[in-house]
């Protein structure tokens, strides 16, 4: 079966791509869907290289 890949793009990395993964994952999951997709997210810079992502959006994404 090939999967959809949705990849989230943007600047570092640590607050708005990473945000965006996490919920498209949950919708993806709500929907019983995960199986068809492959999904991450990525920066256009390497300055935040292995940083966790921003505490801030973490939080704005705890349901």
């Amino acid at each position: 079966m090939n999967k959809i890949g949705v990849l989230f793009v943007c600047f570092g990395n640590i607050c708005r791509s990473p945000t965006a993964e996490g919920v498209f994952r949950n919708i993806v999951a709500k929907q019983n869907l995960a199986p068809y997709f492959t999904i991450d997210s990525c920066g256009t810079a390497p300055f935040n290289v292995g940083k966790a992502s921003d505490q801030r959006a973490i939080k704005s994404c705890s349901w």
